[in-house]
């Protein structure tokens, strides 16, 4: 007997069972015999393991499911009866697929002797707004991004509707990641990890709060100064991923730029931590939201506007007119800037070497207007702390792509 089922089938069998189990439990959180997360993962093992053995095993086993939860109704509980029928499949495909059933079988172990944490985390740890935003991301990545064509639908061809849409769901899962990240670490490690998940978000944003928390207590100018920094350094690696989804051979180009620049913010962020007060306040909790939708859309709506008067002003005025105008809309938000500067290098609308010096243009006009709202929030110690880093780190990028 032949087993035509591929483990990257097998896991995404069980990667939709459990999101499909925790929205179960979060439906039923006081039923303690609803079909949840165990359930719906031991199910959609044994259904991916059966179609793989043929087609009369599948509707066996899809028949026994069915009977299972029509007895449920009067016995309820399904794990346990299903984990004996998985038990028999994964015998049988044992004796064709011993690796794959070994390694399916420590999964199934795994998943019934983590019964309290994955309740736990289904009806307890997820927060309502976090399972929404969970849903959104995937409808996202797996619902929109398939049907969107992967051709240009504007007379200058910069405009990709599945390449947008892209950077779409890179801010959405950004934003999940920096979340989760700070609900994990950031009330436990402070200022750092709060500042360098905010700046995935917002660095502007994060230099702003940042700012007012000087203003509230001076003692926390180098610190939240040195927060800020490293808010740039979390902003400046999702603007190098933007720019890698869209035009890889442009990141490649810029790669050595952008490391110093990294490395400029990783060591000045790191300075002033020391000094931070033993008693000072933990930053604030986390959003209840991981991302906002809208954001991401506006944000993408901006890329495509940015995109279009980039094109126009590159036909009317040469290289110099696109990238002027990305340098403009950088001072306002870096991220679209940098989308832009990528899909018009992708598309050969600017020259390798511009496209290079363009992404040091859009930190700087970044920079600059980062300066002047941290001496607005925080003041003068604030504000000539910040300052100073973002101008070594443009500095730093310059003299690379200078020598380098």
């Amino acid at each position: 007997m032949n087993w035509v089922v591929n483990p990257q089938g097998l896991f995404t069998a069980l990667g939709l069972a459990l999101m499909i189990g925790v929205v179960r439990e979060r439906l039923h959180r006081e039923d303690e015999a609803v079909a949840g997360v165990r359930t719906h993962a031991l199910v959609a093992l044994g259904a991916a393991i059966a179609g793989g053995l043929g087609t009369a095993i599948l509707v066996t086993v899809l028949i026994l499911v069915g009977l299972l939860a029509i007895a449920a109704a009067k016995d309820p509980g399904l794990t346990g009866e299903f984990a004996l029928l998985l038990t028999a499949l994964l015998a049988a495909l044992a004796q064709t697929q011993p690796v794959m059933a070994a390694a399916t079988g420590v999964l199934v172990a795994i998943l019934l002797f983590a019964k309290r944490p994955l309740h736990k985390f289904a009806r307890d740890v997820v927060s309502e707004h976090e399972l929404q935003d969970a849903l959104l991301l995937a409808g996202a990545a797996l619902v929109v991004l398939p049907l969107l064509p992967d051709m240009p639908v504007d007379p200058w061809g910069v405009l990709v509707p599945a390449k947008l849409w892209r950077l779409v769901v890179l801010i959405m899962a950004v934003g999940m990641v920096g979340h989760i990240a700070l609900r994990l670490v950031g009330a436990r490690w402070g200022l750092p990890v709060a500042g360098f998940f905010a700046g995935l978000a917002s660095s502007t944003a994060a230099v702003a709060s940042f700012g007012h928390r000087v203003r509230l207590d001076a003692r926390l100018t180098g610190a939240s100064a040195s927060a800020a920094l490293i808010a740039n350094l979390g902003s400046l690696l999702l603007f190098a991923a933007i720019v890698g989804a869209g035009a890889p051979q442009l990141l490649t180009l810029a790669r050595w730029p952008l490391v110093a620049s990294a490395l400029v913010l990783l060591v000045a962020g790191a300075v002033g931590l020391r000094a931070t007060p033993a008693d000072s306040p933990p930053p604030k909790e986390p959003p209840a939201r991981a991302f906002r939708p809208l954001q991401a859309l506006l944000l993408a709506a901006a890329i495509a506007a940015l995109l279009l008067v980039s094109a126009w002003l590159r036909s009317l005025l040469g290289e110099a007119g696109a990238i002027a105008a990305a340098m403009v809309v950088a001072l306002a938000e870096q991220h679209s800037a940098a989308a832009s500067v990528a899909q018009l290098f992708a598309a050969g609308e600017i020259a390798p070497s511009n496209a290079r010096w363009a992404l040091i243009g859009l930190l700087a006009a970044s920079g600059l207007a980062k300066s002047v709202l941290a001496f607005v929030a925080g003041g003068a110690h604030y504000g000539w702390r910040v300052t100073t880093g973002l101008a070594c780190m443009v500095g730093a990028a310059a003299v690379t792509a200078a020598v380098i």
